[in-house]
């Protein structure tokens, strides 16, 4: 994928990071990774892939998912329950990784949503010990 579509979904893969433990809007329907996967192969290989509307959609989709991932664990610390994931302040996770750990996701499973799609990742990434 062309570079700049990799620093942006990054700067927003990072920002969702950053933000997570504030609180966010959900979106009104969490997109497939069926659907997430089609918008960024449909986004061009060029310069202006940052003008993309669909570049600055999976930006939206990635950072909601991580927030309410986030939340959800912050919810299970609050509530004195055991934590399933415990994301580092600084995860190492990437926009590469991100897109092979969609696409590696079985046909059968893709119609799952972006933000359980994370969470999935981020349980197998980071499980709390």
């Amino acid at each position: 994928m062309f570079r700049s579509i990799h620093l942006v979904l990054a700067a927003a893969f990072g920002a969702s990071m950053i933000l997570m433990a504030s609180p966010s809007a959900t979106l009104a329907q969490d997109a497939s990774v069926r659907s997430f996967l089609a918008t960024a192969d449909r986004i061009p290989r060029n310069p202006t892939a940052l003008l993309h509307p669909g570049t600055r959609r999976l930006q939206r989709q990635v950072q909601t998912a991580v927030q309410t991932v986030a939340s959800e664990q912050e919810a299970l610390r609050q509530s004195g329950r055991p934590r399933t994931i415990c994301i580092p302040q600084r995860p190492d996770l990437t926009v590469d990784q991100l897109l092979a750990r969609f696409r590696a996701i079985p046909e059968s499973r893709r119609n799952i949503s972006v933000t359980q799609a994370m969470r999935e990742w981020l349980a197998d990434r980071y499980p709390c010990r």
